[in-house]
């Protein structure tokens, strides 16, 4: 089943970008019933449609306790979206969200899930 999440696009912390993976941040209800963790997506942004890897969750190694957040890296996409609308659309899950030791063990495991949501958009022919 496919979950979508609607949202305006607020400002973080720059955390992703700093580390190579900037992504476009969503609140999330806290009630959402969508696991929290790592998802291939794809993400509406205006007229266009992007592939995405998306986190969802409160962002352990981070987080700063301001609540539960979608973090879609978008592939492909270099822009400023602040405030913007966008869709969000999970299609795979991918792994479970974790608290890393630190911003480097966190950046090697960004990459590895990078290459996990290429792989699952090749299997899935899309």
């Amino acid at each position: 089943m496919v979950h979508k999440i609607r949202g305006k696009v607020v400002r973080g912390n720059s955390i992703g970008r700093k580390l190579g993976f900037p992504t476009a941040n969503i609140p999330v209800a806290a009630e959402m019933p969508v696991q929290d963790g790592v998802y291939a997506a794809e993400v509406r942004v205006g007229g266009a449609l992007y592939r995405a890897m998306v986190n969802i969750g409160t962002r352990p190694t981070v987080g700063d306790g301001a609540g539960r957040f979608a973090e879609a890296n978008l592939f492909g996409f270099d822009g400023d979206i602040y405030g913007e609308p966008v869709a969000i659309f999970l299609l795979g899950y991918i792994r479970p969200e974790r608290r890393f030791a630190g911003l480097d063990e966190l950046r090697r495991q960004l990459a590895d899930d990078r290459l996990a949501v290429v792989k699952y958009f090749n299997n899935v022919g899309l």
